[in-house]
């Protein structure tokens, strides 16, 4: 059974935060918490932020992996730690609004025990099917699909992830239904993809972008509003099947009361930082889009996403059950 809606406060709360001095400067290491395995797309931009931001912020920031429950493990370590500017947990679309719907027996709440420092990556999917199948275009991949229904095995992350949503997503629109293989992560589905054991992934760009450069994939589309500057010939699934667009993202959030100088000082670094050409330069060549939000639009953007998830969950029959 899905757990139930959650509690959704307005932007303006979630925003709040205890009153401290008026300035922060850190004056010993900080903590990313990623709550999946290094190599992963969260993991790959977790350190890519924290890299971008450590100079400015003169000291250095550790990433550190705790993984297990879909990034519920992770979650809970931040949710539970001292609001003191020192531990951040690197978010996604599954783990803080997702894993809300998802999972009924979650110790904490993904809106009233984190506060919003800043929105700083969408990342879209693209599409990849191996070079064996016949197809060569989202038109030709429809055409197959509402002829052979159920014939091709989708591989995912896990129900409930990105790649399961964006994947839902487009047989409701397209018209047509895959036979769903759901994996313990990305990393096993696309070993699979790569090694001809599945026939098609809506995998996260950074997941598939070697194996399609290095010709052992075959990318389709893109589940972007507009077509990956670092994949310009991919065009969008949107162009074949109109109206399509999944994104997914990655955001930092501290644990909530941390005080506002702080969420200020770390928002407004990370923002300076994708603004910076060199770090949007390498984010796009990872499939990101750049951001930098302010603390109050990440906070009315997750409220935003919890309701459209609450549709994709209906959609898809994601269950963890």
């Amino acid at each position: 059974m899905l757990a139930a809606a959650p509690f959704l406060p307005t932007a303006a709360a979630l925003a709040q935060t205890a009153p401290a001095a008026a300035s922060w400067s850190p004056d010993r290491p900080i903590r990313f918490v990623v709550g999946f395995a290094p190599g992963g797309s969260t993991d790959t931009a977790g350190r890519v932020i924290a890299e971008a931001i450590t100079g400015s912020l003169g000291q250095p920031i550790v990433v550190e992996n705790r993984t297990g429950a879909a990034g519920n493990i992770g979650s809970e370590f931040v949710a539970r730690s001292a609001p003191d500017g020192y531990t951040y947990i690197v978010a996604s679309l599954g783990t803080h609004a997702t894993n809300q719907f998802l999972y009924s027996d979650l110790s904490f709440h993904v809106v009233r025990d984190f506060a919003p420092v800043s929105l700083a990556l969408l990342s879209g999917c693209i599409l990849v099917v191996h070079p064996s199948v016949p197809f060569r275009s989202v038109s030709d991949l429809i055409a197959y699909a509402k002829a052979n229904p159920g014939k091709l095995n989708l591989g995912t992350s896990g129900p409930g992830g990105s790649q399961h949503f964006a994947a839902a997503l487009f047989e409701q629109q397209a018209g047509v239904s895959f036979t769903h293989v759901p994996y313990r992560g990305g990393a096993p589905a696309m070993a699979d993809l790569v090694a001809g054991r599945l026939d098609v992934i809506f995998s996260p760009v950074v997941e598939a972008i070697q194996h399609v450069k290095g010709g052992q994939l075959r990318a389709l589309g893109v589940t972007r509003q507009e077509r990956a500057p670092s994949l310009p010939d991919i065009p969008t699934v949107g162009e074949t099947v109109p109206g399509y667009v999944f994104n997914s993202w990655l955001g930092i959030f501290a644990p909530a009361r941390t005080p506002a100088p702080i969420i200020a000082r770390m928002s407004a670094e990370i923002a300076a930082a994708m603004r910076s050409p060199a770090v949007r330069e390498r984010v796009e060549q990872l499939g990101y889009q750049p951001v930098g939000s302010t603390p109050e639009e990440f906070a009315a953007f997750q409220l935003a996403e919890l309701e459209k998830v609450r549709e994709l969950v209906r959609v898809s029959g994601a269950s963890v059950n």
